[in-house]
């Protein structure tokens, strides 16, 4: 579940991309259709983004997204049942322009069948030093509502900050730096109601038995990330990216990538390799030694130590361009169709459906897919 609400908030926020301050962004409309397919997760579904400006100074953006989820994860597989759900989103948000300063206002509501979650962000970018640099501040709170399908009188509250602050500066006609500063703070029920965790039992015929998962209640992360991209002679640009990662459950993450983007005619072909590791929280263990022996007790897979690899190609064509060769009302149009290859390894998490004696359990790999066609008109 957590995995699959933090990925589609990037695919939301990659697809509203952001606006530059002094600028408004440009009317579009996108509309996209992905597919995840990766250990015994399906996840499918399409969406719609509209942006308007309304006058010289506001820019309206609205969109609507459908979420299909086939489950028989080794979650899912090792203590409960397969599962099928849909999820919808939807977000309204603006953009106000004002001189060299841009705020910006947003709204996101999800509702599944067992998560219901609101946020609300606001952002305000500045322009300064003859538009060589622009200081973005940020806030956004989100009001989630966890339940259970199996118990209707299960619910539980979890409350979400985050604050940002990012600074982004030419320091050369070819070469732009970006600095993301992130603190995140959550409060409330932030385990999985279903996931249990392992823990060894000479009285049950595998040797271990289960019990319910139980996080602490509250947490904090800060993350720091320093993107830079560089125009290449021949239009062509080479991006690189760093991010770092720590919270008060014990987590590090470190994150690097590595993006070509090179131009030719109406084609635009992108690669990028992203590597990500992380050590594993205080209270997580694949095999815990009895029944409730700690305070708090995880057995999350990405609570785990790993190492992650990712592979991406992009294919973007213009079939419209701004030299005439329009559809009426729509100015520009072009096409994308994408895939990215995900590797995960779990250093100490184990796939226990083969059965294998305490000890012997190999340990889990993940591979996964992830197909996107992506359609945008400008107007």
């Amino acid at each position: 579940m957590m995995f699959r609400r933090i990925s589609l908030i990037s695919l939301l926020l990659a697809m509203a991309g952001s606006a530059v301050a002094g600028v408004l962004p440009e009317d579009r409309t996108d509309v996209l259709y992905h597919l995840y397919d990766g250990g015994g997760v399906e996840i499918d579904g399409p969406s719609i983004l509209v942006r308007k400006k309304v006058g010289k100074s506001v820019s309206v953006v609205g969109n609507y997204y459908v979420d299909m989820v086939t489950s028989a994860s080794i979650d899912v597989v090792t203590t409960a049942s397969p599962y099928t759900e849909e999820r919808t989103q939807w977000s309204l948000g603006a953009d106000y322009l004002r001189g060299n300063t841009t705020m910006r206002i947003n709204y996101v509501s999800s509702e599944e069948s067992d998560y219901d979650a609101e946020t609300f962000s606001f952002s305000v970018s500045q322009d300064m030093f003859g538009d060589l640099t622009t200081l973005t501040l940020g806030y956004a709170l989100g009001d989630d509502l966890v339940r259970r399908s199996d118990d209707p009188t299960f619910e539980r509250k979890l409350d979400k900050q985050m604050y940002s602050v990012g600074i982004t500066q030419i320091l050369t006609k070819n070469l732009i730096t970006t600095l993301n500063v992130e603190t995140i703070t959550d409060e409330g029920f932030l385990n999985n109601p279903y996931r249990s965790v392992r823990y060894a039992d000479s009285g049950s015929a595998l040797g271990y038995s289960f019990e319910p998962e139980l996080y602490p209640n509250t947490k904090t992360s800060n993350a720091v990330g320093l993107r830079a991209r560089y125009y290449l002679p021949y239009r062509a640009a080479i991006e690189g990216e760093y991010r770092f990662y720590v919270d008060t459950w014990g987590i590090e993450g470190n994150t690097g990538s590595l993006t070509y983007i090179h131009p030719w005619g109406d084609f635009t072909f992108t690669g990028k390799f992203r590597y990500h590791t992380q050590t594993g929280a205080d209270f997580y263990s694949d095999l815990f030694s009895r029944s409730e022996a700690t305070n708090f007790r995880a057995r999350d897979k990405e609570l785990s130590d790993l190492t992650s690899y990712t592979f991406k190609l992009k294919t973007t064509y213009e079939f419209l361009s701004d030299n005439g060769n329009d559809w009426g009302f729509i100015k520009k149009g072009s096409v994308s169709a994408s895939v990215h290859l995900l590797e995960i390894d779990y250093d100490n998490f184990t796939d226990l459906r083969p059965l294998a004696p305490i000890g012997s359990e190999p340990l889990y790999q993940l591979d996964a897919s992830v197909f996107q066609i992506f359609f945008s008109f400008w107007y």
